[in-house]
């Protein structure tokens, strides 16, 4: 996706390169991408893509180009060892110098639309706060950064919003260095601080050995969440949604319903494990087995609506009439006739203004209590009954309990 651009040192010392990546729009706010240890190699860049998708005009400056121009390491033995000679001698208030000046550059591009927040990754979260604290940005998010604890004398100079992330198992920030900065930024008013338990350093890279997928997702999530709040972009999630369920339900068109997700989204209906993970199986789901196998009858119910600033989450009842094989909710069970009516909840998450995944929940036995293929006789399960009292929450509550009777008059 992207491309490599040079910027000009601001000691006039010459040129330095660095990695853009463009979102689809063809522009956005402003994001400083800073590396690890390793250079800008194949990870940085494709965690710049990934926020291009979200819809950021993203730069990775080569920090250690001082030093050696293009430095792109793995994750081996050899390259570590390397790395940390990097690292040692790395100019960090230099480094500081060349972020400003890949600010000033980005500025400067004509896909710029104002806003500009950096973020950074081990050392990139370290150099993430010094450019919060020495640099004109608007937002700063910093992953398992080390050495944060030995500049917290520059915190006054925060103008912007910071938010820190933190592995309860780091060795190079330890729960020493922790309490210090927490106890020096906990305070500030646009400072928000996580650790998230349990987990090592470089959890949010995925070939790390310590990566941990639901710590990484919540920490992306709260990372664009200030993004979204300090430089945008500004998106109307609930008029995607919407539109995406126009496309399946209504008009029931598969091509129009893939158009509104990223180019490699998923589904996943979790009672049932139906649905498809990549563009080629959802879309073969989708053709096959949803759009086009739902009842006539088939219509929503909504009820509540969370709108977040990368998802939403929908409380509704699906309602239908089981006069075909619907493969997706209920496979291999024949047409039976019934009508059902079922809580439903979808948690949608998007990347920028495309669906990237959407997880599906509902109560699995009531489906089958209603279509009559499960007899709740002694089963603590209900069939319409549990669609009834969301609609109303009057209706009798504790009827599947057989103790419920037995407390009525104790205290």
């Amino acid at each position: 996706m992207g491309i490599q651009i040079q910027v000009d040192a601001k000691d006039g010392s010459g040129k330095f390169s660095a990695y853009m990546a463009v979102p689809a729009s063809g522009e956005g706010p402003g994001l400083i991408l800073l590396q690890e240890i390793f250079g800008v190699n194949g990870t940085m860049r494709q965690i710049a893509d990934y926020y291009a998708e979200e819809g950021y005009l993203v730069l990775v400056p080569d920090l250690f180009w001082r030093q050696e121009p293009n430095v792109e390491l793995n994750y081996d033995e050899a390259s570590w060892q390397k790395a940390f000679g990097f690292y040692q001698g790395f100019d960090q208030d230099k480094g500081v110098e060349d972020i400003d000046a890949a600010i000033t550059a980005l500025k400067a591009r004509q896909e710029f639309t104002g806003g500009v927040g950096v973020l950074g990754f081990c050392l990139g979260a370290r150099m993430a706060y010094l450019a919060a604290c020495r640099c004109d940005v608007d937002a700063a998010v910093g992953y398992y950064g080390m050495g944060i604890e030995n500049h917290l004398d520059e915190a006054d100079n925060i103008r912007g919003r910071l938010v820190l992330h933190f592995a309860e198992n780091d060795e190079y920030c330890p729960a020493a260095a922790r309490n210090d900065i927490h106890a020096a930024l906990e305070p500030r008013e646009k400072v928000e601080l996580y650790t998230y338990p349990g987990v090592d350093h470089a959890f949010a890279r995925p070939a790390s050995e310590h990566y941990h997928k639901p710590s990484a997702l919540m920490a992306h999530e709260r990372s664009v969440a200030v993004l979204r709040k300090t430089i945008g972009p500004d998106y109307n999630l609930s008029h995607l949604w919407d539109k995406h369920c126009e496309y399946e339900f209504n008009t029931r068109n598969v091509e129009d319903t893939m158009a509104t997700m990223v180019a490699e989204p998923y589904v996943n209906h979790i009672p049932t494990l139906t649905g498809g993970v990549g563009y080629k199986d959802l879309y073969r789901f989708y053709k096959h087995h949803f759009v086009d196998v739902n009842p006539g009858d088939t219509h929503l119910i909504p009820i509540s609506r969370t709108i977040g600033d990368t998802q939403i989450v929908d409380e509704l009842l699906f309602c239908f009439t089981h006069d075909r094989e619907i493969d997706w909710l209920v496979p291999g069970i024949a047409p039976t006739g019934k009508y059902v009516e079922i809580p439903l909840l979808a948690v949608v998450k998007f990347r920028g203004d495309k669906l990237y995944h959407e997880h599906i929940y509902w109560d699995q036995a009531s489906v089958l209590v209603q279509l009559g293929v499960l007899d709740p006789t002694g089963l603590p399960v209900a069939g319409r009954e549990t669609a009834a009292k969301l609609l109303d929450e009057t209706l009798p509550s504790n009827t599947l309990m057989p103790t419920w009777p037995n407390s009525e008059n104790k205290n």
